[in-house]
């Protein structure tokens, strides 16, 4: 009986809210991989959940920054290097340099690359034209010499198969069937009884993703907002929170597993995905929380980005704001949380478009990318 493949699979983040590697992870494992997952320990990280397959966090002596990214991949670099393995697979451009590195000493190892973003447009290094620089370099080094390259929508994709003449694949970051074994009431949760409950969910609740304008809407909505997890606008949000004395409206349950976060989803008869056309790695997004809403029966509010938009009003699960301003927003929620035979609508649109939309039909694109090369 021959051994097992092994696939080393890596990332930047803790590997906590990651669901995208994870799914992908759990179909090498179920595809007769041997897998290790990398990435990062943080001074406020916890302990993860028991998984089918093999995970490593690294300590580092810098959590940002520069020297961060840095000492990551040379730490990377050297670990990938001290294994074998027949796959290794890189996670963004953060992790790319390392990988390409180490696969020069792996002769007969496949490099394949899953970009979760348009990297080099992230607002983080659009306001930095020199780091920018740096990872664009990076990425117009190693780029053109890819093999196997899968990103998660087909604008992201056109844009890499024009700048680098090169196919790219798209998986998209589509939740799995959600299907709960059982569900937490709102009390178990501490979730508010008897009003409207708006969720604004996500690892990545960071600047120009329309969480400002979500607070300040609820002066005007008779709802709650939840707010179920963490980014740099998050302590901001709290002050401001506190300032608009919003404390009984908005109420923040900071990160948590993936499924017991869907519990929060599920209760919640509004969903926000609310990311702002102010740069290309947010006007080309498709975040995976749009579909999270759409398994757990939750409408979504969204701004007119262009993938969201797409999504949403092919299977009109939603409704899509021209414009993102307090004001704009508190009306659309109003509005839709006035109308219950709308509301009930969607969500029985939702029901019907989750069962096309899922993760069990995009591995599909997965295997041809790590079952079907020669």
């Amino acid at each position: 009986m021959s051994k097992p493949l092994k696939a080393i699979v890596s990332v930047t983040n803790d590997l906590y809210t990651d669901n995208r590697v994870h799914k992908v992870c759990t179909f090498l494992h179920e595809n007769g991989y041997e897998v290790l997952l990398v990435g990062r320990k943080r001074r406020s990280s916890v302990a993860l959940n028991p998984r089918d397959y093999q995970t490593k966090r690294m300590r580092l002596l810098f959590e940002k920054g520069a020297a961060f990214y840095a000492f990551f991949n040379l730490r990377l670099f050297f670990f990938l290097l001290s294994k074998k393995c027949d796959l290794l697979v890189s996670n963004d451009l953060d992790t790319l340099l390392a990988n390409h590195m180490a696969k020069k000493f792996k002769r007969n190892c496949r490099l394949v690359y899953d970009s979760h973003e348009y990297f080099t447009e992230v607002p983080e290094l659009v306001n930095r034209p020199s780091v920018q620089r740096i990872w664009l370099g990076i990425e117009k080094w190693i780029f053109p010499q890819l093999e196997a390259v899968y990103t998660v929508n087909e604008s992201i994709a056109k844009i890499y198969s024009d700048l680098y003449g090169k196919e790219i694949k798209v998986v998209r970051n589509i939740s799995q069937r959600w299907q709960p074994e059982n569900v937490k009431s709102k009390q178990e949760l501490d979730i508010p009884e008897n009003v409207p409950l708006i969720i604004l969910q996500g690892a990545g609740i960071n600047v120009d993703r329309g969480a400002e304008e979500a607070v300040e809407a609820m002066q005007e909505v008779d709802a709650v907002l939840m707010i179920v997890g963490d980014g740099d606008v998050v302590a901001q949000l709290k002050e401001r929170v506190k300032e608009l004395q919003l404390e009984s409206k908005v109420r923040f349950y900071g990160r948590r597993p993936y499924l017991e976060m869907m519990q929060f989803t599920y209760h919640a008869d509004l969903g926000l995905t609310l990311d702002k056309d102010t740069n290309p790695n947010y006007k080309f997004s498709l975040p995976n929380k749009v579909f999270d809403y759409m398994h757990a029966g939750t409408p979504v509010v969204a701004t007119n980005i262009i993938e969201v938009a797409n999504v949403i009003k092919t299977h009109d699960i939603g409704v899509v704001l021209e414009t993102i301003t307090p004001k704009t927003l508190a009306q659309a929620l109003t509005e839709i949380i006035n109308d219950p035979e709308r509301l009930k609508r969607m969500k029985s649109n939702c029901a019907k478009a989750a069962q096309t939309e899922n993760w069990e039909n995009e591995t599909a694109v997965l295997s041809e990318i790590y079952l079907q090369h020669g």
